[in-house]
């Protein structure tokens, strides 16, 4: 698998079968983690992944397995698994903080930076529309409900990245970001007190971000420059 689309599939594949309790999928070893009902042969395993694509379903034979949810903490370190997000978040901060150089306005920083981060943001989901879309439809409760909210929701965050550009209808423009931040933080909070372990659709499917506090944090802080900003 490569992609959160994969995962996406393959997952959905897997819990259509009666046996299959839950499926837990993610791009690093060990890939799939499956709790069963009944006992099932690797056979029928196979066949019903076929489904999703041209994947390869083996047993895990090394004892030195270690479980699904542990294995990203284990190998890597929280700058080595979010140096994406950090330094994109990074980068803004130094663009729209030079840009305020000698004569600091808060409100104007925050409607730039809102713009880098939404333009920036949809650039990455632009990339594979589809596959942002099948790796946001694991979390979002919009894209749970409704998948091509999916397909559309890259253009949103075009449409409000331009929007916060050239300051276009700030009231509409901020009141929308704050309904869309809001909404994203509550399904990443719901799915992190799930304890489920998906990937992160922020970046789209490019990078592989594990979905945790970082995220809801990112959401919360766009919900609150919106919401700043309406009362300002």
């Amino acid at each position: 698998m490569t992609c959160g689309g994969c995962v996406a599939r393959a997952k959905k594949a897997f819990e259509a079968l009666e046996a299959v309790s839950a499926a837990e999928i993610q791009l690093e070893s060990p890939q799939a983690r499956l709790h069963f009902h009944t006992v099932v042969n690797l056979e029928a395993l196979q066949e019903a992944l076929s489904t999703a694509g041209n994947y390869v379903l083996s047993p895990i034979q090394s004892e030195q397995d270690v479980p699904l949810a542990e294995s990203l903490d284990s190998e890597r370190s929280f700058f080595e698994t979010y140096k994406p997000l950090l330094l994109i978040v990074g980068l803004l901060l130094l663009v729209t903080g030079a840009i305020q150089w000698g004569s600091w306005d808060g409100m104007e920083w925050m409607r730039h930076f809102m713009a880098g981060f939404f333009l920036v943001f949809s650039f990455f989901k632009l990339l594979n529309v589809k596959g942002f879309a099948e790796s946001y439809r694991m979390y979002d409760w919009v894209a749970g409900a409704w998948p091509t909210w999916g397909f559309i929701y890259p253009f949103v965050e075009l449409a409000l990245g331009m929007a916060y550009l050239v300051d276009f209808q700030p009231f509409a423009t901020n009141v929308i970001t704050f309904i869309l931040m809001a909404l994203g933080a509550g399904s990443v909070i719901q799915s992190n007190m799930n304890k489920r372990k998906i990937q992160c659709a922020c970046l789209g499917d490019v990078f592989n971000l594990p979905m945790s506090f970082v995220t809801i944090v990112e959401d919360g802080a766009m919900a609150l420059m919106a919401g700043w900003m309406l009362l300002s």
